[in-house]
C-alpha cells in the first residue's frame, strides 16, 4: 500500500513580533532570551532552552540583514532576498521608526550633530533606555533630516514617500525636522510639563502658517538659494512682524482694543476682572504687549529659538497665576483675536491673522490648567 503526501516547501521570512520588539529595545540575545524564558515561552510551546537559544539567534541575524534595507524603505519593497509579506514590511519600518516620548524630549530642537550623539550615554542613563536603543532613534532621526533636508514641497509627504511611514509618523518626524532645523528651545525646565505631542502640533501649525512652504511660493531667488519651503521659518513675514508693535505702542488704538474685547467678554469670562487688570500697562503681566512683543522679536535667531519660553513666560505663567481656566483663555485668545479686525487705524490685518492663527492654536495647547 503506498501513501501520498502533499508537501509545500515556502520561504516567507517568519517575523517574531517579539522578539523584534527586544532587537530594537537594544537587548542582547542571551538578554532577550532570559526576557522570554521570563514570559514563560518554554511553557507555552514546549520548547528546550537550546531551542529558545537558536530561535532568538536565528532571529537576531535576520533582522541584522534586514537593517540595511531599513535605513532606506523602499529598498525593503523591491528586493528579493526576503519573502516578506506587504502587511510584515509595513510594520517592519514602522516599528524600526518608531520613538520613545522620553527619547525625543532629551533631543528635540538640538542640533543632529556628533556633539548631540555624544550625550547619548547621559540621555541612556536618565531615561532607562539601552544606548543602543538611543542610537538607533538619533541614527533615523539625523538619516530622515538629510534626506528631505533640501527637498521642496511638504515635508511631511517627503517623508512619507522617502520613508514609506504611516501618517501619523511622518507628521511626527516632520515635527522633529523642523525643530531640529530651527533650534527650538525645549529642554528648559519651566517647559518640561510640555510633551512631544504638545510640540509636535505647535510644530504643525507653524509649518502650515509661518513657513515659506505656507505662502504657496519661493521667494524671487535662484533655485539653489531658495530656501527649504517647509523647514525654514519664512524670513519676510519674521520682519514684517514688527509692524504689529503699534497695537501696543499707539494709546489709542491700544485703549480701543482693550475696550472691544471688555465689552465682548463682560459677564462671559470668569476672570474678567483679572483679564482687565492685566490688559495693559502698567500692569505687571501685561497680556497684550507680551503676545505682541513676542512677535516683534522674532527677528532675531535667539528669539526664534526661544519662542516657547517667552509664551509659557508672557502669557502661560500670569494666566496660571491668575487661576485661568482653560475656557477663559480660549474666549480671551478668539476675541482679543477678532477685535483687531474693528480698529480703523490699523493696516496689517492679514499679517495679524497670519500671527495670531498660529499662536492662539499654540498657546491653547501649551496651556495646561
Amino acid at each position: 500500500m503506498t501513501s501520498e503526501l502533499d508537501i509545500f516547501v515556502g520561504n516567507t521570512t517568519l517575523i517574531d513580533e517579539e522578539v523584534y520588539r527586544l532587537w530594537l529595545d537594544g537587548y542582547s540575545v542571551s538578554d532577550a532570551v532570559a526576557l522570554r524564558v521570563r514570559a514563560g515561552i518554554l511553557e507555552q510551546t514546549g520548547a528546550t532552552a537550546a531551542v529558545l537559544q537558536s530561535d532568538t539567534m536565528d532571529h537576531y541575524r535576520t533582522f541584522h540583514m534586514l537593517e540595511r534595507l531599513l535605513h532606506a524603505p523602499p529598498k525593503l519593497l523591491h528586493q528579493l532576498v526576503f519573502q516578506i509579506p506587504p502587511s510584515r514590511q509595513a510594520l517592519l519600518i514602522e516599528r524600526y521608526y518608531a520613538f520613545d516620548e522620553a527619547f525625543v524630549r532629551e533631543v528635540l530642537g538640538k542640533k543632529l550633530s556628533k556633539g548631540t550623539k555624544k550625550d547619548l550615554d547621559d540621555i541612556s542613563a536618565k531615561t532607562g533606555i539601552t544606548l543602543k536603543s538611543c542610537r538607533r532613534q538619533f541614527d533615523n532621526f539625523k538619516r530622515v533630516f538629510k534626506v528631505v533636508e533640501e527637498m521642496r514641497g511638504s515635508l511631511a509627504d517627503n517623508i512619507q514617500q522617502h520613508f514609506l511611514f504611516s501618517d501619523r509618523l511622518a507628521r511626527d518626524y516632520a515635527a522633529i525636522v523642523f525643530f531640529a532645523n530651527n533650534r527650538f528651545e525645549t529642554a528648559k525646565k519651566k517647559l518640561q510639563y510640555l510633551s512631544f505631542g504638545d510640540f509636535a502640533f505647535c510644530a504643525e501649525l507653524m509649518i502650515q502658517n509661518w513657513t515659506l512652504g505656507a505662502v504657496g511660493e519661493a521667494p524671487s531667488k535662484p533655485d539653489s538659494q531658495v530656501d527649504d519651503m517647509d523647514m525654514d521659518l519664512d524670513k519676510e513675514f519674521l520682519q514684517d512682524l514688527k509692524e504689529l508693535k503699534v497695537l501696543v505702542a499707539d494709546k489709542d488704538l491700544l485703549d480701543l482694543h482693550k475696550s472691544l474685547v471688555c465689552t465682548a467678554l463682560r459677564g462671559k469670562l470668569g476672570v474678567f476682572s483679572e483679564m482687565e487688570a492685566n490688559f495693559k500697562p502698567p500692569a505687571p503681566q501685561n497680556l497684550s504687549r507680551g503676545l505682541v512683543n513676542v512677535a516683534a522679536k522674532l527677528t532675531h535667531n535667539k528669539d526664534v529659538r526661544d519662542l516657547f519660553v517667552d509664551l509659557v513666560e508672557k502669557f502661560v505663567e500670569p494666566c496660571r497665576s491668575d487661576h485661568w481656566p482653560l475656557g477663559d483663555v480660549r474666549l480671551f485668545l478668539n476675541q482679543y483675536s477678532v477685535t483687531v479686525h474693528s480698529l480703523d487705524g490699523f493696516r496689517h490685518q492679514a499679517l495679524w491673522d497670519r500671527y495670531m492663527d498660529t499662536l492662539r492654536g499654540c498657546l491653547l495647547r501649551l496651556y495646561h490648567d
